[in-house]
């Protein structure tokens, strides 16, 4: 919680100071909705866990992943339902704080009507479920790879600027927003913050991310129906 503070911080100063330069507005985002991007940002990429462990793709390269797949359970539904449990409790320690933090002390764009808060909220957890199936599928890989840390890696790098964590996707050129949300990427983060800034249409937006969590966890179903196929245990 304290570094996504700490970030936070840093992230406000360089974005505000561009917003300057711009004659205060760039896109959609003046001083207020884009110190509400920063918190809102901040603290939704702890509850939505962007970057992950890669905790099943270890079991994989060791062979435990062989014990999982003899429980009497769905692998990717019981892993959906650890991660939206994390999520709960990520709600409080990770999203709330950097959000109650930014709303004291910056300018701040609250929402202009009642029902976007829930929306906001089932917005966010859709993001969960989807950033979830993404994680996934990178963790899938090491049935494959046997060693996905290279992928891993390069999931960590550039999924920031992909979701629109490192600036909103709306300072991007125009052909490069359009390509952004013809995937998946924006659904994680970007498509949570328009919702509770109001820019853009909501209904589109949470069409949009279940289109893209469903989309991701039916892929991730038939990866693991493949991968089981495919178990190799290292060691013997």
């Amino acid at each position: 919680m304290t570094t996504n503070v700490v970030f936070g911080l840093l992230r406000v100063a360089i974005l505000v100071a561009a917003l300057k330069a711009a004659n205060g507005e760039i896109a959609d985002y003046d001083v207020a909705a884009t110190n509400t991007y920063v918190w809102i940002g901040q603290g939704l990429l702890g509850f939505v866990l962007l970057w992950g462990n890669n905790e099943l793709a270890e079991r994989v390269r060791s062979g435990d992943v062989v014990v999982d797949l003899y429980r009497p359970w769905h692998l990717q539904g019981a892993l959906l339902a650890e991660d939206i449990g994390r999520g709960g409790y990520a709600f409080l320690t990770r999203l709330a704080p950097p959000a109650v933090f930014g709303m004291l002390l910056f300018p701040f764009q609250f929402p202009a009507h009642v029902y976007q808060w829930p929306l906001f909220g089932a917005s966010a957890l859709i993001a969960l479920v989807t950033s979830f199936g993404v994680r996934f599928l990178v963790e899938l890989s090491a049935f494959w790879l046997i060693d996905n840390r290279g992928l891993y890696g390069f999931w960590n790098v550039t999924s920031g600027l992909l979701c629109g964590l490192t600036v909103p996707i709306a300072f991007f050129p125009e052909w490069a927003r359009e390509v952004l949300w013809m995937t998946p990427f924006p659904a994680l983060l970007q498509a949570p913050i328009d919702v509770f800034l109001g820019h853009g249409n909501v209904v589109k937006l949470l069409l949009y991310q279940l289109f893209w969590a469903a989309a991701v966890l039916a892929i991730g179903h038939f990866a693991l129906q493949r991968a089981v196929r495919k178990v190799v245990v290292q060691g013997g």
